[in-house]
């Protein structure tokens, strides 16, 4: 089939290249967003008396019909076509006559393009973002829900310091908050219009581009055609958003599959996210959060490849700049489904509560507590320290707990331990003694539960 651009060419394409340089196959999710921008074109070319009213309605109308068979599953698609642009342009003028191919005046289709991701991406941003509350929402009442569990804190992946399991929820919807403000920043810059730049010069015609802005509801109209054309960094910036988000349901995901095992006990998965093995009937597999941990390195190397290829494109649009849209199309898929699975399995995962008894055997939650209480006691912190380690050598050695030493024992390591000390001993007091704003003390929780209700709602 001969091309739209076809003009100065003797030849017809290759069957080879067509294929190879065809986006048809993907970019055909544009669709709406192409026609979309078309009607707020003809609108501005009507405006700039490009256009009488007449023909300006015509295609718009045609346009329309053009959208109505995408959505009832009827629009044939022609992959000789190329891309999404072309076989709309040419069903529009198969619809209409010639007057179809009056709508490309005074545009190009790599300004057409880059309008189209940019609509594309500010719809999807708006649908993360979504996906985003739902999830906040479901941490927080997970973590309301469980706001009195203790469960141990770690670092270096020892058990350090009892913490409520509330707070450790609430960590990750801190996270997922900085996720949103970074998606709501990029969106500034997702949200310019470039349309009217034409190929890289700007056009020959008097369009007025803030109109179609206005028509589109972009708040700012790009202010060079040649880097309007050539940006891709709000699609770069988009995806390494995407990868941080990724990095803290991952972060999630690792901590949800040890909580899961036997070892750690912490959590039941429901068998609504869970799959059984092949060959073990006992297993209870927790696929959902290896698979989101095992996606993100897929959001990782989108990011990746499209920093490739943009680093040594000269000014101003390359047919490499192609390459920007299955990474970005699949980065928004692989958010969104990860967001959504999340949520439904934190949202029916049951924590268990854990005893007084795992907890004291769980590795001298305390022992910082004992060394504070020395340095209440007067005694300079690092001699403290130095105590508390010989009294936690001395309770290895007798196989013992914090909670099983008498003061008899404590008095042999240190004269300055008094009755006093189990209170610091307890692991219950150990929590409500983090009072500090941020800390894990139920009262600051219970601060921080309220305020990020009011944040999410």
């Amino acid at each position: 089939m001969k091309q739209l651009w076809s003009g100065r060419f003797k030849e017809s394409l290759d069957d080879l290249m067509l294929r190879f340089s065809a986006s048809i196959g993907y970019d055909r999710r544009l669709y709406a967003y192409d026609i979309q921008g078309s009607i707020a074109h003809c609108k501005t070319l009507h405006k700039a008396k490009v256009l009488k009213a007449v023909e300006a309605d015509k295609i718009i109308s045609g346009l329309k019909k053009v959208e109505k068979e995408f959505e009832t599953g009827k629009f044939p698609i022609d992959e000789s076509l190329e891309d999404i642009h072309m076989n709309i342009e040419r069903r529009l003028t198969t619809l209409i006559g010639p007057l179809g191919g009056k709508l490309h005046t005074g545009r190009s289709r790599n300004d057409q393009v880059a309008l189209d991701v940019r609509l594309y991406l500010r719809d999807q941003i708006g649908h993360i973002d979504k996906s985003l509350v739902a999830l906040a929402k479901v941490l927080i009442a997970q973590a309301e829900k469980n706001s009195d569990r203790i469960i141990p804190g770690y670092t270096h992946l020892q058990r350090a310091q009892p913490v409520l399991l509330a707070h450790h929820l609430l960590a990750y919807v801190e996270m997922l908050g900085r996720d949103r403000e970074r998606l709501q920043d990029t969106l500034k810059r997702v949200n310019v219009m470039p349309l009217g730049s034409a190929a890289l010069a700007g056009t020959n015609f008097p369009l007025d581009r803030h109109y179609t802005a206005k028509l589109l509801k972009f708040p700012k109209v790009t202010n060079n055609s040649l880097d309007a054309v050539a940006d891709r960094d709000f699609v770069a910036e988009f995806i390494a958003a995407a990868s941080l988000l990724m990095v803290h349901l991952s972060r999630l995901s690792e901590e949800v599959v040890l909580w899961a095992s036997s070892e750690f006990g912490f959590i039941e998965l429901s068998d609504r996210f869970t799959t059984g093995s092949s060959i073990m009937p006992q297993k209870k597999n927790p696929d959902a959060a290896e698979l989101v941990r095992g996606k993100t390195g897929r959001v990782f190397g989108h990011l990746t490849g499209l920093l490739t290829v943009l680093k040594g494109l000269p000014l101003a649009y390359n047919k490499d700049m192609q390459e920007d849209k299955e990474p970005l199309f699949d980065t928004v898929d692989t958010v969104l489904m990860c967001l959504d699975v999340f949520a439904g399995m934190m949202k029916t995962a049951k924590f268990k509560r854990l005893s007084p008894e795992s907890l004291a055997q769980s590795g001298f939650l305390t022992a910082t507590d004992i060394a504070d209480y020395l340095v209440m006691k007067g005694t300079p912190f690092r001699k403290a320290h130095e105590i508390t380690g010989q009294t936690v050598a001395f309770c290895l050695d007798a196989g013992l707990t914090l909670e099983e030493m008498d003061l008899p024992r404590l008095k042999k390591i240190s004269k300055t331990f008094e009755e006093d000390v189990f209170e610091f001993i307890s692991i219950e007091n150990s929590v409500e003694r983090k009072n500090v704003f941020g800390g894990t003390a139920g009262g600051r929780v219970r601060e921080q539960l309220r305020r990020l209700k009011r944040e999410w709602k």
